[in-house]
C-alpha cells in the first residue's frame, strides 16, 4: 500500500494514456460493473487473505511485531474488495420512493467502515511495536518468520498479476494501477525478512523498528483513503469531472455557454446536471437536439455517467429543461 512508490503507479498511468488516482476505498466503474473485474478483485481478496492468515499463525509462534504489522497490511489490502462486493449486492435493488437514487451510497459507507477498521488495526500494530522497543522480547522461529515474509511477497505478487492482466483486458487504468500497487506492497513484506536477519545478526530491536516502519506506511495509506472516502460521502468529485463537462460543450458549437455544471457519485455511478445557454432563435425541438448531442459528448468523456439532467436557457431568459432521455419539462 505504499502509494509513495509512484514509479509503479505512474507506469500504469502511462500505459493507459491518462491519470487515475488510486487510493483504497475508491472503485473504478469498469471494475464494479463487470463480472471479469469482480472476479479479479475476489480472487485477489482470497490470495491476500490466505497469505495474511498464514502470517498471523507465524506471529503467534514467533512473537514478531514486524510480521504482525505486515499481516495487518495485507489483510487491509484484501478488505478493499469488500465495498465492491457490498455494492454489487445492493446494485440489484431498485430505487424506490424512499431511496430515490438507489442504494449506491452503501458502497461509500462500507469504505468508511473499512478505513476506520484499518486505522484501529494500525494503532494496535504501532502500539505493539513501541512496547517491544521499550520492553524487548525475544523473537523466535526466525526461519519461519523469513518464510512468512516471502509468503506475503508472493501473495501480493499473485494479486498484482491478476489485477494487471484483467485490468489490461478490460482497459481499466485503475485496476492496472492497483496491480502495480500490490506489487509495490510486496516490498513491505520483504522488509520482514530484513527484520528477521537483523535479529539473527544480534540486533533484536530490528524487528520492532521494521514493525514501526510498516505501521507508518499503513497510516499514510489510511490518511489518503480517508480523504477519498469522506469526499465521496460529502458528494465531492474529482475536479476533472466538471472540467470534462465544460470540455464536452466545446464539441457542440451551437452551445453558447455552460452556465452551471455539477456532479455527484452514488456508489460507482456518476449523476450530473448542467445548464447550457443556446441561441434565442432556436426552437424547442432544436434545443432538445442540442441537449442530446451534448449528452453524447459528455458520455464520451465520462463513461461512468449514469444520468445527466440538462437545463436549456435561451438568451431571452426562457428556460427549457431536458433530461438525459431528451424529454422536456
Amino acid at each position: 500500500m505504499a502509494r509513495g512508490l509512484l514509479n509503479w503507479v505512474g507506469l500504469a498511468r502511462r500505459e493507459h494514456g491518462h491519470a487515475h488516482s488510486h487510493v483504497h476505498g475508491e472503485l473504478d466503474p469498469a471494475v464494479a460493473t463487470t463480472a471479469r473485474g469482480i472476479w479479479a478483485v475476489q480472487w485477489s481478496f482470497v490470495v491476500l487473505a490466505v497469505a495474511a492468515a498464514l502470517q498471523f499463525a507465524v506471529v503467534a509462534a514467533s512473537g514478531s511485531v514486524a510480521l504482525l504489522a505486515d499481516a495487518i497490511h495485507n489483510i487491509a489490502d484484501a478488505t478493499t474488495a469488500l465495498p465492491l462486493w457490498i455494492a454489487f449486492l445492493f446494485a440489484h435493488r431498485k430505487a424506490n420512493s424512499r431511496y430515490t437514487y438507489g442504494y449506491g451510497k452503501v458502497e461509500d459507507l462500507a469504505g468508511a467502515v473499512i478505513v476506520l477498521v484499518i486505522f484501529s488495526s494500525v494503532v494496535v500494530a504501532a502500539w505493539q511495536a513501541l512496547d517491544r522497543l521499550l520492553h524487548p522480547h525475544p523473537v523466535n522461529h526466525l526461519g519461519a518468520l523469513a518464510i512468512a515474509g516471502v509468503v506475503g511477497f508472493v501473495g501480493n505478487e499473485v494479486a498484482a498479476v491478476l489485477r494487471i492482466r484483467v485490468g489490461r483486458e478490460m482497459g481499466s487504468a485503475a485496476l492496472v494501477a492497483d496491480g502495480y500497487h500490490a506489487r509495490a506492497d510486496g516490498l513491505t513484506s520483504l522488509a520482514v525478512i530484513v527484520g528477521a536477519a537483523g535479529v539473527w545478526l544480534g540486533f533484536p530491536l530490528a524487528d520492532p523498528m521494521v514493525g514501526l516502519l510498516i505501521a507508518a506506511t499503513i497510516l499514510v495509506v489510511v490518511w489518503q483513503s480517508a480523504g477519498a472516502v469522506f469526499t465521496r460521502l460529502l458528494d465531492g468529485v474529482e475536479p476533472n469531472i466538471v472540467a470534462e463537462m465544460y470540455h464536452a460543450a466545446a464539441h457542440v458549437p451551437e452551445i453558447c455557454e455552460v452556465l452551471d455544471a455539477r456532479a455527484r457519485w452514488i456508489g460507482h455511478q456518476l449523476h450530473a446536471q448542467a445548464d447550457i445557454a443556446i441561441g434565442a432563435a432556436l426552437s424547442v425541438g432544436e434545443g432538445i437536439e442540442l441537449a442530446n448531442r451534448f449528452k453524447a459528448e459528455v458520455m464520451k468523456h465520462l463513461p461512468a455517467l449514469a444520468s445527466l439532467h440538462i437545463g436549456l436557457a435561451k438568451n431571452q431568459g426562457t428556460r427549457i429543461v431536458a433530461d438525459s432521455d431528451g424529454r422536456t419539462a
